[in-house]
């Protein structure tokens, strides 16, 4: 029987060692794996498009770094304006992060804007930060800038309250109210303030996109908007208008029907025409839209123009009623836009006294010289 021979002290202390050791690698290859897992818990998903080796990088860094990620700088530190620039360099915007005391490690900074994805989604604009904010609420707040001004659009066609009601969401800090309130005072200084009734600036509101100081104020709105109306009615327009035998203010008040009656812009030099042959003829404009404002508000259909209009509708008295009394309303019904504005400077030359809407939804006009005719370009 063989004996086996018994083990050296060497053997007996390096088998031990090399188990640790085998151990140690399994122990460090498990937190190596755990790493992305942790960084993740901690910073949320990283970016698709990193690859592996980048992963485990900034992964690595950011748990290394978290301190200088998760805390913020200086808790009682002022606010700060940041400028970001547009095309700006990420390492350009970390720097003057680090320099105006808003991070205290840019390298982290950096690593955090990369692993997330965020470092390609930066918003050239001004930002209001300060150190109380931890870097990674600094780099989630740089992603939708507040920009110095505000884009306020008005369409044509719009009366005054609808103007009112969109500007609680257009950035503006102007109550509905108080811009209702100053759309009735009359102001001085423009070419058609002698014209103006003094309860209204309907009709005067000029329709298009502005620009604006995210600060402006009422008093500066309401000027911005006239002085647009006062520029774009050009010497040629108000021509137009003496050769037609209106003011300014029947012009608006005309054009104000016509932008209401087109859907498409090219048939309202046409339907002008409708309107001033009716208007020499002494005929009654029968206009839905004149009744439409007369009504206002409908609170069942949730808007300002009532469709459709019922019989009892078109019985409605009010001055604004053109079924019940001929010549123009008392004044705008709308803001008309600059093509409307033309059309009733320089209408089509017509023998049409009717129209209706067509039967093929392109939202076109059938024109017609008599009331039979008119009849007869009923849908079926």
């Amino acid at each position: 029987m063989t004996r086996r021979k018994p083990a050296s002290p060497f053997q007996l202390l390096f088998l031990p060692l090399i188990a640790l050791f085998m151990l140690a690698l399994v122990l460090l290859g498990a937190a190596v794996i755990n790493i992305p897992r942790q960084a993740s818990a901690m910073f949320g998903p990283p970016a698709p498009g990193l690859d592996t080796r980048q992963r485990y990088t900034l992964s690595t860094i950011l748990l290394i770094r978290a301190d200088h990620l998760t805390q913020a700088l200086n808790p009682g530190g002022p606010e700060t304006q940041f400028v970001i620039e547009p095309g700006e360099s990420t390492p350009s915007i970390t720097g003057r992060l680090w320099e105006a005391g808003l991070i205290a490690d840019p390298g982290a900074f950096r690593s955090y804007l990369q692993y997330s994805g965020l470092d390609t989604r930066l918003q050239a604009g001004e930002y209001t930060l300060n150190p109380g904010m931890t870097p990674i609420e600094i780099a989630q707040a740089m992603q939708s800038a507040v920009s110095a001004e505000v884009t306020f659009a008005i369409l044509a066609g719009w009366r005054i309250e609808e103007i009112a009601a969109s500007l609680p969401t257009s950035g503006l800090d102007i109550a509905a109210d108080e811009f209702l309130n100053a759309a009735q005072v009359s102001p001085q200084g423009y070419s058609f303030s002698a014209e103006l009734p003094g309860n209204s600036l309907e009709g005067f509101l000029f329709p298009g996109t502005y620009d604006l100081p995210r600060e402006t104020t009422t008093q500066q709105l309401i000027p911005a908007l006239l002085s647009r109306f006062e520029e774009s009615v050009s010497s040629e327009l108000r021509q137009g208008y003496s050769e037609q035998g209106l003011t300014i203010y029947q012009a608006v008040t005309l054009a104000s029907i016509v932008e209401r009656e087109a859907i498409v812009d090219d048939e309202m030099p046409l339907i002008a025409s409708v309107f001033y042959n009716r208007l020499a003829a002494g005929a009654h404009l029968a206009s839905d839209p004149t009744i439409q404002y007369a009504l206002g508000y409908n609170a069942a259909q949730s808007t300002w123009w009532t469709n459709p209009l019922s019989l009892e509708n078109l019985e409605y008295d009010s001055p604004y009623n053109t079924y019940r009394y001929t010549g123009l309303p008392p004044g705008p019904i709308c803001n008309p836009g600059l093509t409307a504005l033309r059309a009733v400077a320089f209408p089509a030359q017509t023998p049409y006294y009717y129209f209706r809407a067509g039967c093929d939804g392109s939202g076109r006009h059938l024109f017609a010289v008599t009331y039979e005719e008119h009849l007869q370009n009923a849908c079926p």
